[in-house]
């Protein structure tokens, strides 16, 4: 089942869509990976989702991908007396460690590492921002503050500090009990929330061990002044608007998201864009103009992949939401301007054998007699390399390993599919012609170019470029039967 689209879609489960029967109806209508999100649900409910888009899998015969995201360290308001405070702007507000239920003028937050990072006039944000306080006085354990903007505060309200760097590690005891159930379960992707550091991403891959690939959320301030040591360490980024939207001014995030995808881009590592991109259709089954324009706008840049998170998860139009993020992809990579932007958003390549040869795959392409692309990878890496380059013909990317085909579904124009691994070059050829025309990716007659390593069977860099031909189409005289 190949998508008419090179941009990936990540869709989050939930209550609207964890269902065996909506996830294949999602993963037919175009879903390439799927999100488990450990902020919400039990480890049973995970572990059943799981084993549904497994399930799917099989029935629409491609790799699905799964994404365990983790929760990661979120910072809360304590309990109120009644639920929540009524608040004004200029009303002084006071919060501390004191767990005893909060009132109209103060509230616990039981956080002393947010305490031992505040400085008088900084900004404290509650509730993704709908409430500022102004910081007037601080110490290690209060902080004496002033509304600036809000209406209401109430129970387990999230805070923020505003670009604060904060004393905490990144991964919770929470965090590293959903990872180690995860990497059980065998999911393909980890994502770290709340990223801060280029040592959280090493700390997770070092309890990961090569079980998964790892993902940098990118939603902190300091995570995107570090961005470059981070990708040094990470396999893929997700740029969160949602949180990024807090700790940054409202004008400052779109400049962001074109850094962090310039950046992983240059890299050759996958990079999602999330949040809010057709937030709207958690309740209308069409979204707004602005939203449309937005999922336009990502896939113009060359984002690998756009997630929908609420609207697929716990939205009334999961099917909706999906089909239309599918339209929109679509429609803009049929515009006649497409392929001039996603070209002059090419980035150098390496120095490298592998590097070239990609490269050079890339520029005989473009001679629009190619019908489609195939690298042979072990590891994921020569695929990678050719998604890095952006080309307009369709790429297979065939492996031995299934969870590199799992991977790879989250990566750019790569439709993965497992094969044997070959032993000669004649088994390289033969396998890489008969898997594109089965899957209507070659025409009879038509030019194949194949990228792989030899010698075959050992992991390498690719160091092998050959032209193919897919078989004509042979005519049977008239009343003539197959023997």
């Amino acid at each position: 089942m190949i998508r008419n689209r090179r941009t990936r879609i990540v869709a989050t489960l939930g209550p609207a869509s964890c269902a065996p029967e909506m996830i294949l109806t999602l993963a037919r209508a175009g879903v390439d990976v799927f999100r488990l999100n450990f902020s919400h649900g039990s480890h049973d409910g995970h572990a059943e989702a799981f084993a549904n888009v497994r399930a799917a899998e099989k029935a629409i015969d491609r790799p699905l991908g799964i994404l365990a995201d983790l929760q990661g360290p979120k910072l809360r308001l304590g309990l109120f007396a009644d639920g929540g405070v009524s608040v004004v702007p200029g009303q002084a507000f006071r919060l501390d460690m004191d767990p005893k239920p909060g009132d109209a003028t103060r509230v616990s937050m039981p956080h002393p590492e947010i305490f031992a990072a505040m400085k008088p006039g900084a900004d404290l944000l509650i509730d993704d921002g709908k409430v500022r306080l102004a910081i007037k006085a601080c110490g290690r354990d209060y902080c004496e503050a002033e509304v600036v903007s809000g209406a209401r505060l109430s129970d387990r309200k999230g805070v923020t500090l505003k670009g604060a760097l904060l004393a905490m590690p990144a991964l919770t005891e929470k965090d590293r009990k959903d990872l180690a159930f995860a990497l059980r379960l065998g999911v393909d992707w980890i994502a770290l929330s709340f990223v801060q550091r280029p040592e959280d991403v090493a700390e997770l891959r070092r309890l990961v061990e090569g079980r998964a690939a790892v993902l940098a959320k990118i939603e902190k301030r300091s995570a995107l002044e570090q961005l470059e040591p981070i990708l040094d360490l990470c396999d893929g980024l997700m740029v969160a608007r949602g949180d990024l939207g807090v700790e940054m001014d409202p004008e400052d995030v779109p400049v962001a998201q074109k850094a962090i995808l310039r950046a992983a881009r240059r890299r050759g590592i996958p990079v999602i864009v999330a949040t809010q991109m057709l937030e709207s259709m958690t309740a209308s089954p069409t979204p707004t103009r602005a939203e449309a324009s937005d999922v336009a706008n990502a896939v113009y840049e060359g984002a690998d992949a756009l997630m929908l998170s609420a609207e697929s998860a716990s939205g009334d139009y999961p099917l909706e939401a999906v089909s239309m993020m599918n339209r929109i992809m679509e429609r803009v990579e049929r515009d006649p301007l497409w392929p001039e932007l996603i070209k002059a958003e090419h980035g150098a390549a390496d120095d490298l054998d592998a590097d070239i040869l990609v490269a050079a795959a890339r520029r005989a392409a473009d001679t629009k007699t190619i019908n489609c692309l195939v690298a042979y990878t072990a590891t994921g890496g020569t695929a990678q390399r050719m998604a890095r380059e952006r080309p307009l013909q369709p790429v297979l990317a065939l492996t031995p390993d299934p969870a590199v085909a799992h991977r790879l579904t989250l990566t750019w124009g790569l439709e993965a599919r497992v094969a044997k691994e070959p032993d000669n070059l004649d088994a390289v050829t033969k396998a890489a012609v008969d898997m594109a025309v089965r899957l209507g990716m070659a025409q009879p007659g038509g030019r194949i170019l194949i990228v792989g390593g030899t010698p075959f069977g050992s992991h390498g860099a690719a160091n092998l470029l050959r032209m193919a031909h897919a078989p004509l189409r042979v005519r049977r005289p008239a009343g003539s039967r197959a023997g």
